[in-house]
């Protein structure tokens, strides 16, 4: 099919990838606008422009789709079909009648759970006991189009926001391959009302650990928000990242250390104890506990900081 496929993080790129392997006619790609990322906010492209730059795809990057210029590209390009996968931009009425055959979306969630912007952190955080994608007809609405095609994955009891979007990301890819050749077979189903949930954009004021919550929660929170925007909290005055916690056995008052666990800080909390295996201070890298305690010792007692106003 000639397709024009929307797209903007890694997640959509290995899609675009699939599409172009699967030999299909992709005229033209479009991704959001270079923006700064990194240490030093160097203005870069986004995944999915490097990855049509390398497959030598014509790219469009627009603000917006609302304007008659911005959608001339797309007009041009003719195309039969337009796939968008984490975009991020809204398309109006106008973009979606353009393609003769429609629009369709790789979502990652269980439609009609999870609609909007972060459906895979908010399955893990909810303790969602899968997830997967849906290929889905677009619509005006956010997300609430009728579902042409559904895969679904465990999510491991350690899965994080990262590992679980690069499983998702090569599902989808493999999805929306597979729907595109069965195109005419399928047969689109409609959401259910009843089953609707909304994944509302990650704040960075979420990372931050409230203690007085439950560790199987906690254990949720820390593993939904990496890489972005990390759990947090507070050791000795500074800002602390943690990256990788396991629940284990403890009583205590909340935040406060009760002792090294093959030596991982083990931390009370609202219900049970978090051992904190992973983490890292400002200016340094990850570091496991072990080590992360021989340069700032956290004996028994010492407390983490009061938790932050609107934390998680």
């Amino acid at each position: 099919m000639r397709l024009v496929f929307a797209g903007t993080p890694p997640f959509a790129a290995r899609a675009l990838s699939a599409l172009r392997q699967a030999g299909h006619d992709i005229a033209l790609v479009l991704t959001q606008p270079d923006r700064p990322s990194g240490r030093g906010l160097r203005t870069r492209p986004s995944a999915v422009a490097e990855t049509a730059a390398d497959l030598r795809i014509p790219i469009a990057k627009p603000a917006t789709l609302k304007t008659p210029e911005s959608r001339v590209p797309i007009e041009e390009a003719k195309p039969d079909l337009m796939v968008v996968a984490a975009y991020g931009l809204i398309l109006p009425k106008s973009v979606l009648a353009i393609p003769a055959s429609g629009c369709l979306n790789i979502h990652a969630s269980l439609l009609p759970r999870w609609r909007g912007a972060a459906p895979i952190q908010r399955a893990i955080q909810a303790g969602d006991a899968e997830t997967g994608v849906a290929i889905m007809v677009m619509e005006p609405g956010l997300d609430t189009g009728p579902v042409l095609l559904e895969r679904r994955v465990a999510i491991g009891p350690d899965d994080t926001a990262a590992t679980l979007t690069d499983t998702l990301a090569g599902l989808g890819a493999a999805a929306i391959v597979e729907a595109l050749a069965r195109l005419p077979l399928l047969s689109p189903r409609p959401q259910d009302p009843g089953g609707v949930t909304y994944a509302a954009k990650i704040g960075k004021s979420e990372g931050a650990l409230d203690w007085r919550l439950g560790a199987i929660a906690l254990h949720r929170q820390v593993r939904a928000f990496d890489p972005f925007p990390g759990a947090e909290t507070i050791l000795g005055g500074e800002p602390l990242k943690v990256w990788q916690v396991r629940p284990v056995d403890g009583t205590g008052e909340p935040g406060t250390v009760l002792r090294l666990q093959d030596g991982c800080p083990v931390v009370a909390c609202g219900d049970g104890a978090l051992a904190l295996t992973v983490m890292q201070r400002p200016g340094s890298r990850r570091l496991p506990a072990a080590e992360f305690v021989k340069g700032r010792p956290m004996p028994p007692g010492t407390l983490l900081g009061a938790p932050a106003p609107g934390g998680a």
